[in-house]
């Protein structure tokens, strides 16, 4: 006997309908996140466009990067004496408000050594 011979078959299909198509091409789009009405000002965002804009066209700038940016979320600790937790270190990339930026920085070096250099980048993950 086996057990999908006694299970019942349950199917559930869901999609996004437009009825009217010419209504909702002439609406913005608009992030989750961020509403319209609340503007506000990030500190960081000139920072996050200038290491957004940083183009990898030189092999030793991608081999630098990839080796001084890492793979993995550095550590994250919990400091102990006596077996009582005396605080706890966060991951730092919870710490980094530019880790996402970084983080991309050093998967576009890793393209264009792949891709461009045709080089193994296996060292590197």
């Amino acid at each position: 006997m086996k057990v999908f011979d006694n299970t019942t078959k349950k199917i559930f299909l869901a999609s996004w309908v437009s009825i009217n198509q010419a209504e909702t091409t002439d609406h913005k789009a608009t992030q989750l996140n961020h509403s319209p009405s609340k503007p506000y000002w990030d500190i960081l965002q000139p920072l996050r466009q200038r290491v957004e804009n940083i183009q990898v066209r030189d092999r030793q700038l991608a081999h630098r990067l990839c080796k001084l940016i890492p793979s993995q979320c550095p550590f994250e600790r919990d400091v102990k004496v006596f077996g009582k937790t005396l605080f706890h270190i966060p991951p730092m990339c919870k710490l980094n408000p530019l880790y996402e930026e970084v983080v991309g920085l050093r998967f576009r070096a890793l393209c264009y050594l792949a891709d461009e250099c045709g080089e193994d980048v296996s060292q590197y993950c």
